[in-house]
């Protein structure tokens, strides 16, 4: 079963896709991040998401689409426009008719290190062990995006 992990955001969105072998073992099949110029328009920015998201889900048919729930509890002018980012995500994965699972980082980070509350190098590390990676995978949303890829293999039955 392949499975797609997405941190959503609109200078840099990460992804992780994981083809889920058996209950507790996962190929990395591709990871990294979509990232778009700082200075464009936000609306060529959530273009150029969809359009690299479409993708990759075309090249990966997966079966599960996961995506991070977005928190923000300070600067509402950053919330709405990952919002919009996690919007166009949403609608690729609507319109591939693809299962959602959604997962805010609390979610992420009890499941991963068993602690809400915790670091996100614990995540990490995690992330490279449950994996069997050589190193933590680069950058961050690429790490965060496979984290939230192993949430939704970890809950499919």
């Amino acid at each position: 079963m392949i499975v797609i992990g997405i941190d959503p955001g609109t200078t840099t969105t990460g992804f992780g896709i994981l083809n889920r072998l058996s209950r507790d073992v996962y190929e990395v099949l591709n990871y990294g991040v979509m990232e778009t110029k700082p200075k464009i328009s936000q609306s060529v920015k959530l273009a150029e998401i969809y359009k690299d998201l479409n993708s990759l889900i075309e090249k990966y048919k997966p079966d599960i689409f996961s995506v991070e729930k977005i928190f923000f509890n300070k600067n509402a002018r950053t919330a709405i426009s990952v919002s919009q980012a996690r919007g166009i995500c949403l609608l690729a994965a609507g319109l591939h008719k693809l299962e959602v699972f959604e997962y805010t980082p609390l979610q992420v980070k009890q499941t991963l290190v068993g602690y809400g509350r915790a670091e996100k190098k614990q995540v990490q590390y995690m992330v490279k062990q449950v994996l069997k990676l050589k190193d933590i995978p680069k950058p961050d949303d690429a790490a965060d995006a496979l984290a939230i890829a192993i949430c939704a293999c970890m809950e499919i039955k």
